[in-house]
């Protein structure tokens, strides 16, 4: 009798989810691990930041999300290692679990270039804790200005400091964070303070290369920036960080002020490379074989964020663009990734000929500027302004993980648009704690975290 071949998906973002739903019908037993027993929408996490949205509404659990598809199963744990001649992958308790065809789909986290110290002064949106991070850092702010100027002990620079928010690298995330936090403090807080005035927060956005949204061509990223300004950020390019302490960042040698610096730098990939010994890109992503195999390992796929993949594109209409490299880390290559792997596997299970090499469908890219402002990159057509923004709302609400959600946000956008108010802006206990830099001593208590054949 021939055992079942066994999948292991290591990973329940885009890349992992769409390749453990890819093989529904194959026969091969899957087993789909993750260090969260959840699926994030990260390009919405900045709303679960700025109190738009609570993290249940672009999260769900991947047991849930998996439930009716028989031959998965899901396990919570941290990987910690592969063990490609064993073929084994090697969890933190010392387990381990066999597999005959691996699919490593473990993303990114943000880049500190060697100054893994600032972590902890300028968190990323890594995750759903890190979310509630941000949030309490930036509430906690303004509640610490308000007691000190009702108490009459602030002096202006302790209130300057408070209520001077630094943004740190403007890419999409950057530019999405900014120009929200701006929307929140001119608009949902304006009024809720009686000693404090919080629409004269001042909100910088640094970034080290010459312009924001360096993606997307020159024409956009002014438009960006100017929508950025008529919000009230202050944008500051050719300005990279030299240092950051809790009292603020160096720029060019000169000292900003703020009690809140946020991350979003750049990214590095996850140690998958390591795990395999496999060639990297700088960025420690996994060099891969035009069928996303790594190496010399036909049973190992490498997908999303974890692989650099150089593959042909199309656009839209299917036309082949003339744009070539290593595709963006953005969550189409994981999804489509993620199905093409599906049926490399599936049609060798099977003893069908391969498919063939992955081809990147390209359907641009969105960034939202504000609350009804974004600028679309779809390659054929370029725009911005509300339609824009429309088309971002659309997609993203495609694409969140089940109908429910997909309900709740968008009555959650409804209400805010009309009312310009912030549901999510409860301070707990213990999100008051996640906002301290973990290991400060204080009162409070320290805690921790192509597809054409699609």
């Amino acid at each position: 009798m021939v055992e079942t071949p066994r999948v292991v998906v290591v990973g329940g973002g885009f890349g992992g989810l769409y390749a453990a739903r890819g093989l529904v019908h194959s026969p091969v037993r899957v087993t789909l691990v993750d260090r969260h027993n959840y699926h994030l929408f990260r390009p919405m996490l900045y709303q679960v930041a700025t109190g738009l949205l609570s993290a249940d509404q672009i999260a769900g659990p991947i047991r849930s999300i998996l439930r009716k598809q028989q031959n998965v199963e899901v396990l919570m744990a941290e990987v910690s290692g592969v063990d490609t001649r064993g073929r084994r992958v090697l969890v933190d308790d010392g387990g381990s679990f066999p597999y005959d065809y691996l699919v490593l789909a473990t993303g990114i986290h943000y880049n500190y270039f060697g100054h893994e110290a600032w972590k902890e002064l300028a968190p990323g949106l890594d995750s759903v804790d890190e979310a509630d991070r941000i949030r309490g850092k930036v509430l906690s702010a303004f509640e610490t200005a308000e007691r000190l100027a009702a108490s009459g002990t602030a002096d202006p620079e302790t209130l300057n400091e408070l209520l001077t928010f630094v943004q740190v690298g403007a890419g999409t995330a950057g530019v999405e964070m900014a120009g929200t936090i701006a929307e929140l403090v001119r608009m949902t807080l304006a009024r809720d303070f009686r000693h404090i005035e919080p629409r004269v927060a001042r909100i910088v956005l640094l970034e080290a290369g010459p312009r924001i949204l360096p993606t997307y061509p020159p024409p956009l990223s002014e438009k960006a920036q100017r929508h950025l300004e008529g919000l009230g950020v202050e944008v500051r390019t050719g300005a990279p960080v030299e240092k950051v302490d809790a009292t603020g960042v160096i720029v060019a040698g000169a000292r900003l002020r703020s009690r809140t610096v946020l991350w979003s730098a750049g990214v590095v990939a996850s140690p998958a490379g390591r795990w395999l010994g496999a060639e990297t890109d700088r960025a420690g992503r996994v060099k891969v074989n035009p069928d996303l195999t790594v190496g010399d390992h036909p049973e190992v796929f490498a997908v999303g964020d974890t692989a650099a993949i150089v593959a042909h594109r199309r656009n839209l209409i299917g036309i082949r663009s003339r744009e070539e490299g290593p595709l963006p880390g953005v969550a189409q290559v994981a999804i489509q990734g993620g199905r093409y792997v599906a049926s490399v596997i599936r049609r060798r299970v099977q003893g069908v000929p391969p498919p063939a090499p992955f081809c990147y469908w390209d359907k641009g890219e969105l960034a939202i500027v504000g609350r009804t402002y974004a600028v679309a990159d779809l390659k054929l057509v370029r725009f911005s302004g509300l339609l824009a923004w429309l088309l971002w709302a659309g997609v993203h609400i495609f694409f969140l993980i089940g109908f429910a959600n997909r309900l709740l946000v968008m009555l959650q956008w409804g209400i805010s648009f009309l009312t310009k108010r912030r549901g999510v802006r409860i301070l707990s206990d213990l999100n008051q704690e996640l906002t301290q830099p973990r290991g400060e001593s204080g009162s409070a208590r320290t805690t921790t975290e192509r597809g054409c054949t699609t």
